[in-house]
């Protein structure tokens, strides 16, 4: 695989889609070919999946089900699509993956995570992205940012009660120092242009 692979992860609200849509420009303007996608979704299949996981009631499904359906969504869209986009060399961006997994489902629900990387490395043989931005924000200030954006659709996580929010923060926060090498964490408070500022110039090292 030859193409650059970066995924954006944090809470819900902490817009992460925003600074992936502005990272795949900046490098669009670069000459860098740039496929954006996004978890659970990005082929006909997974998204389907995504919309089963995304709506509803927060307790509709039990956790191990609730993270064997996203890893599911995640071997298509890997199969699928974002492998095939690295060894053609074109790059890669993709709004959460696995690290989103081990903290909501493993972390916060306690799925087995050892378990789930096992599911994960029988599809993907272990590879993860070159950079993961980790778009860090207080929970009470990025859900009630998710819900307005959401227009009433995608609701299911932010129903949850806070507490379950500020564990998930903390859970990517755990990851992030566990993998220092591939992450780098962005303070959330931070305005739209000045993160993005700071991705690109974390990128150049890159490209």
């Amino acid at each position: 695989m030859n193409g650059i692979f970066i995924t954006f992860e944090g809470g819900d609200g902490v817009g992460k889609s925003v600074q992936s849509r502005l990272l795949a420009d900046f490098l669009k303007s670069k000459g860098i070919e740039i496929v954006l996608t996004r978890e659970p979704g990005g082929t006909p299949v997974s998204e389907e999946i995504r919309k089963i996981l995304l709506t509803g009631a927060a307790e509709k499904m039990d956790s191990l089900t609730e993270a064997l359906l996203y890893l599911a969504a995640r071997s298509a869209h890997w199969t699928q699509k974002i492998k095939p986009e690295l060894d053609a060399n074109r790059s890669v961006i993709c709004d959460r993956f696995q690290d989103s997994t081990l903290v909501y489902q493993g972390i916060c629900k306690n799925v087995n995570v050892n378990f789930l990387n096992k599911i994960f490395e029988e599809f993907t043989n272990g590879q993860l992205p070159m950079r993961t931005y980790l778009i860090d924000l207080d929970p009470r200030i990025g859900i009630p940012r998710s819900i307005a954006r959401q227009n009433g659709e995608e609701l299911r996580f932010e129903q949850m009660d806070i507490s379950f929010h500020e564990n998930v923060r903390d859970g990517f926060l755990t990851i992030s120092s566990q993998f220092p090498e591939r992450f780098v964490v962005i303070d959330g408070t931070l305005s739209i242009e000045e993160i993005h500022e700071l991705i690109k110039k974390d990128i150049r090292k890159f490209i």
